[in-house]
């Protein structure tokens, strides 16, 4: 289900039979929780032969006004728009995932605990990206960000003082792990090793306008320390070293922490979800139908955001429990779960009647699961 502004916006940029092609592309993306293009094919309503839908499909992915900037932007400005005050401060994570020959940069939004992906690329090489790639992407997506406080979250990866500097005179605040091989200045001329600092399990440390290097010192950054504690025989590894703008150790760590957001988004459109790594295309198809897995991606945290706000979510999702510390299903999941549960209510329609003459006892019951199906199919 498209919301109407999505809609409005995809019928602009696309011809008609365009754009009958991309809703029918999302619903089966939704249904079967796959990008792959094989399957798809296998499975797309069209009269003709395999290999003619594979093609109709490889022609629709080439299409020129498919693109990030025509397409995702226009739909990102109405997210931000309806969801986000203007002034409020939002975190954007930098990440980068990798598999077979594909090494692919993203830009993420913070969002419920999850991200929406802002943009991506494809590096055309295995391994870490450098300063000038990720300033590269930044630059693309800083724009739609100018009315809000933007804070930048990056792992060990992008540890770079020199990305902190760069993100400082763009007016952007940041939280960049670094690695614990990098030095500060503690004293005048005098240089210890982050995890020389002594900070242990259950500790943590704050230090302002240091001097930091590992191989040419930059001054005017602090570093957030913190080393969580061991816990009913949980033990994390590693201490946190945090580079930041943000002035104190809790806003720092605070900000860091919603880093993993990224990293469910990742799980949700890999193995979680849409299953991309089985995706089996490369170079601009790949680029395009990450594009189509965005567009459903958000459609289903629209859902779910909606479903929420109609108070029907227990007939979608089992509810929370007061002993879990997180959701049993996120917003995306709720969204997902929320669209097949009353596509599959519609298509079994007849054998549910049945059902239900069979125990009328439950009818109230019944009645009010119509009703809370009635209003998620009325969400747009």
């Amino acid at each position: 289900m498209l919301p109407t502004f999505y809609q409005t916006h995809l019928q602009k940029q696309l011809t008609s039979a365009q754009f009958i092609l991309l809703t029918i592309l999302l619903s089966l993306i939704q249904s079967e929780k796959e990008v792959r293009l094989e399957r798809l094919v296998r499975v797309f309503p069209y009269p003709i032969t395999a290999e003619s839908r594979r093609r109709k499909l490889q022609r629709f992915l080439d299409l020129p006004q498919l693109t990030i900037a025509l397409i995702w932007f226009p739909l990102l400005a109405y997210w931000l728009r309806t969801y986000c005050s203007l002034g409020q401060t939002l975190s954007v994570a930098i990440d980068r995932t990798q598999w077979g020959c594909i090494n692919l940069f993203t830009i993420a939004l913070i969002w419920e605990k999850r991200a929406i992906p802002l943009y991506w690329c494809l590096l055309p090489k295995l391994g870490s990206s450098n300063l000038q790639e990720q300033t590269l992407a930044l630059e693309q997506v800083l724009p739609l960000f100018k009315e809000y406080k933007l804070i930048v979250l990056g792992d060990r990866e992008f540890c770079s003082v020199d990305l902190g500097n760069w993100l400082k005179a763009m007016g952007v605040s940041f939280c960049l792990r670094l690695k614990k091989n990098h030095c500060i200045e503690t004293e005048n001329l005098i240089w210890q090793r982050l995890d020389q600092l002594g900070v242990v399990p259950g500790t943590s440390l704050y230090f302002q306008g240091v001097r930091v290097r590992k191989t040419q010192p930059v001054a005017g950054f602090d570093i957030a320390c913190k080393w969580k504690r061991n816990y009913r025989g949980l033990k994390v590894k590693d201490a946190w070293f945090i580079l930041t703008d943000l002035g104190s150790l809790p806003v720092a760590i605070s900000a860091y922490k919603q880093r993993m957001g990224i990293e469910e988004m990742f799980r949700d459109c890999k193995t979680g979800g849409y299953n991309l790594e089985g995706s089996g295309l490369r170079g601009e198809r790949l680029i395009k139908m990450i594009l189509l897995m965005a567009i459903a991606y958000t459609c289903a945290i629209f859902q779910g955001t909606q479903i929420q706000k109609k108070q029907v979510q227990k007939y979608v999702s089992r509810r929370s429990e007061p002993i879990k510390k997180y959701r049993r299903r996120s917003t995306f999941g709720v969204g997902f779960d929320g669209e097949q549960w009353v596509d599959y209510l519609d298509q079994h329609s007849l054998e549910i009647q049945q059902l239900m003459k069979l125990t009328r006892n439950k009818r109230r019951f019944y009645q009010q699961g119509i009703r809370a199906a009635t209003l998620i199919r009325s969400i747009s």
